[in-house]
């Protein structure tokens, strides 16, 4: 059975553009990734978990900010893992400085003995939809699509 996870994409417009808030990993795996390394704030949730109450709670986890915005259902998606992504976008802007992460222990180096405590996200920033597509990991570019079509807003040619 495929693993689910759940999450929220914020999302604002500035000068017009629709731009999303976008997270990216914590640790020294990711230090040096940029390109399709960032994410949608998301998260596991087991069977029988409320799927939108588990996206709600990563969102606070990963990112410390408390959604007070509508939602809009965008669906799911399967990733290139095998595992189902289900996520709600929410009009709501936020400072990506003021971000406040969760944290988990990593053997670091390798089979070293030694724990470091790593913050599941290291940075947050607001992307233009086209860049986002590029910066997303492969499986979630799917839901910028899915947002624009959503506001009504045409596809970006080149980025589908």
């Amino acid at each position: 059975m495929p693993k689910h996870s759940a999450g929220i994409l914020l999302y604002r417009f500035r000068g017009g553009n629709l731009e999303v808030l976008l997270v990216h990993p914590g640790g020294p795996f990711w230090a040096g990734k940029d390109r399709a390394a960032w994410s949608i704030p998301k998260g596991e949730y087991e069977e029988g978990e409320d799927p939108l109450e588990a996206a709600k709670r990563e969102l606070a986890e990963e990112t410390g900010i408390d959604l007070d915005s509508p939602l809009i259902d965008l669906g799911e998606l399967r990733q290139p893992s095998r595992k189902i992504v289900r996520i709600w976008a929410a009009s709501q802007d936020h400072d990506p400085s003021a971000i406040s992460s969760n944290t988990f222990s990593l053997e670091w180096p390798p089979n070293s003995v030694k724990l470091l405590d790593i913050p599941e996200i290291d940075r947050a920033a607001w992307y233009p939809t086209a860049i986002a597509k590029i910066k997303l990991h492969k499986g979630q570019a799917g839901f910028i699509s899915k947002l624009r079509e959503m506001l009504g807003l045409p596809s970006e040619e080149g980025t589908e």
